[in-house]
């Protein structure tokens, strides 16, 4: 063990190159700026870490993810308002079978000292239903960190850590730990946890939610959750969060009667303390940074003059839709059978269309990657994202929308290849350019494939925001290498071709970029019918 004197940003930082972390991404955003300064810092005089900042939050979430998918540990660190910007991740992301601990360090800004908003990044995690963790000095900061990770490998979950600007800007001593070994560079071998196509979102929603019992298990167990009730004194009774207990613990210097007091760290609330608090006295004091979120919840956790039936004790289903049938219960109205039949309906799965260019893209692929002894395909939302199913089999992330390069640069930069990403011309425009922009900087050594079908294929065939012509004079002019933009047709009759285009790209220690050109077959169809895009 050693002493360091750290602020809250820099313990943070230090609890997680001491939990074994392989990569760190962020963008700087007062509070937190310092977490990822540090790291930084750290890299220049210390090998086994990468660290760096990044386009926006969304693309250091996603690159992020991308560490972890290989196994390795990663920290991805924003301010509260920049988990706005990674809100489309960081909320698919609970769904995903996350294996290297991923934790997302996010400093929130009480009394917007230099930012344009004050909202607690806790409702994030309870409306992702995942797992927080909130110190209140800078030694529970760094125990907290090492313990984030342990606690996302253990229930497959991104985990975060809630600091504000008070804790993040102060320095205090804190008493270090032996640091823990890297995970060993393994791809996941359940990359169905990694791709949200509806069927397989919907099993994974339903077992986070049945995970939520666990969580709160492990939160009333926790030592970061302390009880104390004093018998003797039940006139109130006090519940503090994160820095709130240094304030309490100032103050109660001063009361005549030492209050039952419970101080809540680790997310989901520990209803079960609560219950037990609120029971011994006749009024609650709620002290916690932020906004009102315990105070909030309390009123579920105790018993009302009036019961409330719904969603949280069973009457409504608590997941899928409402339908006329399904809420009769709570009415207390006898349930509805459905008509009875043996008739068994045989599966249609949804596919890509016959004639697709898609098709023959991941043909060429899925033959160049035998050329290799192992290798990752990161895709994206669009209609390519059926090449998961069979017959194709040529993905293996379904994340949200531009996630696909960010995620194979993520995984990149961990040390596995080739690192291959999949987006359409219309999703790269959407959200794909900034990541694109990451590697460029890092230099990271992956292929992009850009799968150009001229249309906003899966919504219905509406125009790309800008043309075919134009994506090749944008990538380079974003600083690609021009022998590395190549461009193939995906046909079956350049099928060897462009096997030996993919491979040779993919061996290129580089970012380089394909784009696969030929129009949807659907709105070809339009086209010689004389129809409109």
């Amino acid at each position: 063990m050693s002493e360091l004197v750290l602020l809250g940003d820099e313990a943070l930082a230090l609890g997680a190159i001491d939990a074994g972390i392989s990569s760190a991404y962020g963008y700087p955003g007062t509070p937190s700026s310092e977490i990822m300064e540090y790291l930084l810092n750290y890299t220049k005089k210390n090998d086994g870490i990468f660290a760096s900042w990044c386009s926006n939050e969304k693309t250091a979430y996603e690159e992020a993810l991308g560490t972890s998918i290989v196994g390795k540990r990663v920290l991805v660190t924003m301010k509260h308002v920049g988990l706005n910007v990674a809100a489309d991740p960081f909320m698919n992301s609970a769904l995903l079978d996350i294996r290297g601990g991923l934790v997302i360090a996010v400093a929130d800004d009480p009394g917007m000292h230099s930012s344009q908003g004050e909202q607690d990044s806790r409702y994030f995690s309870a409306f992702a239903r995942i797992m927080c963790f909130e110190p209140r000095n800078q030694q529970e900061t760094y125990e907290m960190t090492r313990e984030a990770f342990e606690v996302s490998e253990k229930f497959h979950i991104p985990v975060m850590i809630r600091i504000v600007t008070r804790l993040a800007h102060s320095r205090a001593v804190v008493n270090t730990s032996a640091a823990r070994a890297q995970n060993e560079l393994k791809k996941t071998d359940n990359t169905l946890g990694w791709m949200l196509l509806p069927a397989l979102a919907r099993r994974n929603w339903a077992a986070l939610l049945e995970q939520q019992a666990d969580f709160e298990k492990y939160t009333t167990e926790s030592d970061y959750n302390p009880l104390s009730i004093n018998k003797d004194f039940s006139e109130f009774g006090v519940i503090t969060t994160g820095l709130g207990r240094n304030y309490y613990d100032e103050a109660s210097t001063e009361l005549t009667h030492k209050p039952s007091h419970l101080h809540i760290s680790a997310y989901p609330v520990p209803a079960e303390k609560v219950r037990k608090l609120c029971g011994a006295v006749k009024r609650v004091v709620v002290i916690e940074e932020g906004c009102t979120f315990v105070e909030d919840y309390l009123r579920g956790y105790l018993k009302q003059s009036v019961e409330i039936a719904g969603k949280q004790d069973g009457a409504l289903p608590i997941t899928g839709e409402l339908n006329p049938d399904n809420i009769r219960p709570a009415l207390g109205l006898e349930t509805r059978s459905g008509l009875n039949t043996d008739m068994e309906l045989p599966g249609r799965p949804p596919q890509l269309c016959q004639g697709c260019p898609h098709a023959d893209t991941y043909a060429a692929l899925n033959e160049a990657r035998t050329a290799f002894d192992e290798s990752i395909v990161t895709s994206d939302i669009g209609c390519y994202s059926l090449g998961a199913l069979p017959p194709h089999k040529a993905i293996e992330t379904i994340i949200c929308m531009g996630a696909s390069i960010g995620t194979a640069k993520g995984a990149a930069e961990a040390g596995f290849g080739p690192a291959v990403a999949v987006i359409g011309d219309s999703t790269f425009l959407h959200s794909g350019i900034s990541p694109l922009v990451d590697a460029i900087s890092c230099g990271t050594p992956m292929t992009v494939i850009i799968l150009d079908n001229g249309t906003v294929a899966m919504t219905g065939g509406q125009e790309t925001i800008l043309p075919s012509s134009r994506l090749h004079t944008l990538i380079e002019g974003i600083g690609i290498d021009p022998d590395h933009i190549r461009t193939i047709t995906p046909l079956k009759k350049h099928h060897d071709e462009n096997v030996e285009i993919l491979k040779t790209e993919m061996k290129y220690q580089g970012i380089s970029v394909i784009i696969a050109l030929r129009e949807c077959i659907e709105t070809a169809k339009k086209h010689k019918t004389g129809g409109s895009k």
